[in-house]
Parts: structure tokens; C-alpha cells; sequence
């Protein structure tokens, strides 16, 4: 028999990291054009670093009961500020004045917003997959 919970753990973990990542994305995409936050710097952009975690609990609970093998997690180690300094570009309102602008460029963040809501749709339709299977394993016990 197959055990598809760890799998699904797996892909309930990744899901959770990828929608985290997806909301920094988005977040970036709305500041990009911050020159003034709350602390008067302006907006730092930020990345998600992702962290694999190998989960060792008991058998019922992450393992494999065949093989006794930990699953593998995927979690979000940290959201760091992107250590760039930010660009100087000549204000419009004040010219020869100089302002600080946040180093984002919208086009990375859209394909980076594209991957993580891929990643999520493939760890989506593990899931509905893995249900189905479930459901049809238990349909087989009732003919």
C-alpha cells in the first residue's frame, strides 16, 4: 500500500512557501516606486530564501512506514532586504536634486511572481491528485 501523506505534507509545506513568496513578490511590485517609507528611507526590496528540512518524526507522521525515510519539507528560512543600496535619479519636482529610488525592476519581479505561482499550481495539483487517488483507493473497498 501507498502512503501518499508525506507527499502531501510536502507539497502542503511548499504551497504554504510559495504563497509567502508570492505575497514579498507582490509586495515589491506595489513599492517599487516608494522613495519615502514609514522610517523616511526608501522601500528596500525584499527576497525569500527557501530552506529544505527533512522531517524525522515517527512513522505515522512524516516518514515512510515501508522504507522508514524522512520527507523532505520545503519552508521559508528567512525574508532578507536585498543588500543593494538604493539608485539616485534626478527629482522632476526639484531638477539638479538627486532622490534615493528603490532598486526594483518590475520585469524581475513578474517573472519571479510567474515562478513561485507556477510552483504553486503544480504543488495545487499534486494535492488534488494525491485526493483523488485517496478517494478512489477508498471506492475500491466498497465494490
Amino acid at each position: 500500500m501507498m502512503d501518499i501523506i508525506p507527499g502531501m505534507r510536502a507539497s502542503s509545506s511548499a504551497l504554504t512557501a510559495e504563497r509567502i513568496r508570492m505575497e514579498v513578490t507582490a509586495q515589491n511590485i506595489a513599492n517599487a516606486l516608494t522613495r519615502r517609507g514609514p522610517d523616511g528611507k526608501p522601500y528596500e526590496r525584499q527576497q525569500v530564501v527557501f530552506q529544505s528540512v527533512l522531517d524525522k518524526h515517527s512513522r505515522g507522521s512524516g516518514s515512510s512506514p515501508r522504507t522508514g525515510a524522512p520527507t523532505q519539507n520545503l519552508v521559508v528560512a528567512r525574508i532578507e532586504k536585498d543588500p543593494r543600496p538604493p539608485r539616485l535619479v534626478p527629482d522632476p519636482a526639484h531638477p539638479g536634486l538627486l532622490v534615493a529610488e528603490p532598486v526594483i525592476s518590475i520585469h524581475e519581479e513578474m517573472v519571479d511572481y510567474i515562478a513561485a505561482s507556477r510552483a504553486y499550481e503544480a504543488n495545487l495539483a499534486m494535492v488534488r491528485s494525491a485526493r483523488t487517488l485517496a478517494i478512489q483507493t477508498m471506492n475500491i473497498g466498497k465494490r
